[in-house]
C-alpha cells in the first residue's frame, strides 16, 4: 500500500513563507505527475500546482509568482515552497501522485492534508 505524508503546515503571519514537504512510501515502482491541491470548509478543493516526472510545471493563476512546486524523484518527494502569503491562502494542503506500485497498474493517491493558516 502506498502512503502520501505530508508535513510543513503551520501557523504563519502575513507576508511570511512556508515549505510544504509530501512524501510517498510503499511499493513504489514509479511516479508519474504530482500535485497539490487545497481546500477551505464548504468549498472545493482547488489545484494549486503540478509537476511532471520531468520538472514541468503548472499553477494556479492565484499564486503565480509566489508558489515553487519542486520533486526530488530519488526521495519520491514533492514540495511547494510557500512565499508572499495571504489571510487567502489560508486551507488544508493535499498533495497527490500519480503512482504504479510493483505488478500494479497507476492510480491517484492523496496525502492526508496538512493545515496551512495565515493570520497576525
Amino acid at each position: 500500500q502506498v502512503q502520501l505524508v505530508e508535513s510543513g503546515g503551520g501557523l504563519v503571519q502575513p507576508g511570511g513563507s512556508l515549505r510544504l514537504s509530501c512524501a510517498a512510501s510503499g511499493r513504489i515502482l514509479s511516479i508519474g505527475a504530482m500535485a497539490w491541491y487545497r481546500q477551505v470548509p464548504g468549498k472545493q478543493r482547488d489545484l494549486v500546482a503540478t509537476i511532471t516526472p520531468g520538472g514541468g510545471t503548472n499553477y494556479a493563476d492565484s499564486v503565480k509568482g509566489r508558489f515553487t512546486i519542486s520533486r526530488d524523484n530519488a526521495k519520491n518527494t514533492v514540495y511547494l515552497q510557500m512565499n508572499s502569503l495571504t489571510p487567502e491562502d489560508t486551507a488544508v494542503y493535499y498533495c497527490n501522485a500519480d503512482v504504479r506500485e510493483l505488478g500494479s497498474l497507476s492510480r491517484l493517491y492523496w496525502g492526508q492534508g496538512t493545515q496551512v493558516t495565515v493570520s497576525s
